[in-house]
């Protein structure tokens, strides 16, 4: 019976090994002698970028949670007009990227701006030296764009927490009279604390891999140091050595996450249907709540949405380019080749995993999966790293074959970035693949074989017809997060090829936010694709 999975069974493993091995490539770069560069590096800015990483992250952390808390308690447990609006539109900041928010807020509040602009004609005041106004351009600047993005992430999963939590408890605490704050201190807030943890870690890791909007705001970070190392220095040595000190990084804070609830047991029993036990605001309390609900859409989403299409508008005739559409043509291309890879390769593995059930065949859908907590700067050092190797092999092979010199075949064309995109976002595959799958019973399988279908068929013919919605969800998303990426994209694409987060990038970071607008929206609208299923699929569960 063995044998007949030997292909699964292969294909699994080296499929799974190919996908981590340039996480290990990086481990392996960086153990090599360091050089001068460096050991320059080290002596000299290599503490201040790990200062302002650590600042960054920190901050970037505690304003997401001051964000995000407050409305996922309020959505939970209170009753406000307009709430059903308010439960989706407050995940719509998770749709624009960091670094357009930045280059919007900045374009508004620097001293040229109209915010400042107005300031001064209204108030008479000549120069810098009349009044004080804060620097958009800044740590904390930066880190207030970041937590306006990410917030959202705390949102979601304290939100479901809070709403899993038991109708018994919440009742309790009302009978021993305490108020919305102390029921929120002492009940909800403990109960939700492991997926607060999650979430947190979360915004970690995006934050510590963010590099369009501390570029922009000139900060220089591990993931700065990364790109600057390799494309300004030439580096690749050097940039695997920060690489390696930022997945160091990430392994802390994933362990510490789950250090964190080592051992919480929660056992809770879910609300009832047609149990509502939230929380009647009336008076000053409901229009606060109103207003903060409403302000985090309005700052982190509408604004910058409404000036995105005001420029998109009046520069369309600049925008709408054959350059435009080319690189559309281009993001569209990579992201569906790698969607398609990674539902293959999601297949495979948990295919694999159900027909095998051994303990370790569970082993390559979780090798598989760890790209996706590798930023994305991090993960081209990793890619580059096996992709140049192989280009260098393939022309000596070629060479004394007397074929000539095929060129750059891996590492300089849209393999490395097709590549890239399926290792960083192969989990989200597995992830939607797996939980379809877990849905079918084992009894469809033995039935299967009572029939004499072989492995092949029976995924053919059975499991495929069930799991296609799944399959098509997987794709679906692994396209969309594909179409955003800019880490990977910058520091792996061919020359003369751009992507739509790439071209945007470019345009803004040049200051002319007018000709990046209708691509950003573009993307935007990517991006609310999975946002409106996740918060289709809360609806159903709630």
């Amino acid at each position: 019976m063995k044998q007949k999975y030997m292909f699964w069974q292969t294909s699994g493993w080296v499929l799974s090994l190919l996908l981590v091995f340039p996480i290990l490539a990086i481990f392996y770069t960086a153990m090599g002698e360091s050089d001068e560069v460096f050991s320059h590096l080290m002596s000299t800015v290599m503490g201040t970028y790990t200062a302002n990483t650590f600042w960054l992250v920190t901050g970037t952390v505690v304003l997401a949670l001051a964000f995000g808390l407050p409305a996922a308690w309020i959505m939970a447990m209170c009753r406000i007009p307009g709430e059903k609006i308010l439960q989706w539109a407050l995940v719509l900041p998770l749709a624009m990227p960091g670094y357009i928010i930045g280059y919007i807020y900045t374009d508004w509040f620097d001293y040229a701006g109209p915010i400042q602009i107005f300031l001064r004609d209204f108030f008479g005041w000549q120069s810098t030296h009349d009044y004080w106004f804060p620097d958009i351009r800044s740590l904390g600047g930066a880190c207030l764009i970041l937590a306006l993005v990410l917030y959202p992430y705390i949102y979601l999963l304290a939100r479901t927490a809070f709403m899993e939590q038991s109708v018994t408890l919440l009742q309790s605490a009302r009978l021993l009279r305490c108020s919305p704050w102390e029921s929120f201190r002492r009940i909800s807030l403990p109960l939700a604390r492991p997926s607060i943890a999650v979430a947190i870690s979360l915004v970690a890791m995006e934050t510590l891999g963010d590099f369009g909007t501390v570029s922009y705001f000139a900060l220089n970070t591990l993931t700065t140091a990364v790109y600057d190392t390799w494309l300004g220095y030439s580096n690749l040595n050097a940039a695997a050595k920060i690489s390696a000190i930022m997945l160091l990084v990430i392994f802390l804070l994933i362990s510490a996450e789950r250090f964190s609830r080592r051992k919480q047991k929660l056992f809770q029993q879910q609300s009832e249907h047609g149990d509502d036990v939230r929380y009647q605001l009336s008076g000053r309390k409901k229009w606060l709540a109103i207003v903060w609900c409403w302000g985090l859409v309005g700052f982190a989403f509408a604004f910058p949405l409404t000036q995105l299409t005001y420029y998109a508008w009046h520069y369309f005739s600049q925008s709408w380019t054959a350059e435009f559409q080319q690189y559309s043509l281009n993001s569209l291309f990579v992201s569906l080749v790698a969607a398609l890879f990674a539902v293959v390769l999601a297949l495979i593995v948990n295919f694999y995993r159900r027909l095998d059930g051994h303990k370790y065949s569970v082993v390559p859908t979780r090798m598989a999966s760890l790209g996706y907590a590798v930023p994305g700067t991090v993960l081209a050092i990793g890619v580059m790293i096996p992709l140049t190797s192989a280009d260098h092999l393939l022309n000596d092979v070629a060479r004394f074959l007397d074929l000539g010199r095929p060129g750059l075949v891996f590492s300089g064309t849209m393999f490395a970035i097709i590549f890239a995109f399926v290792v960083r976002f192969a989990a989200v595959a597995i992830g939607s693949i797996e939980s379809s799958l877990a849905k079918i019973p084992p009894s469809l399988d033995m039935a299967s074989k009572t029939m004499g279908y072989a492995s092949t068929a029976m995924l053919r013919r059975v499991h495929l017809p069930l799991i296609r919605r799944g399959c098509l969800i997987a794709g679906l998303l692994v396209f969309i997060e594909s179409m955003k990426e800019l880490n990977a994209a910058l520091l792996l694409r061919p020359f003369n090829f751009e992507t739509l987060a790439t071209y945007v990038f470019n345009f803004a970071s040049d200051e002319q936010l007018e000709l990046a607008a209708l691509p950003a929206i573009l993307l935007v609208f990517v991006g609310l694709i999975p946002l409106v299923m996740v918060n289709r699929s809360l609806e159903q569960k709630h």
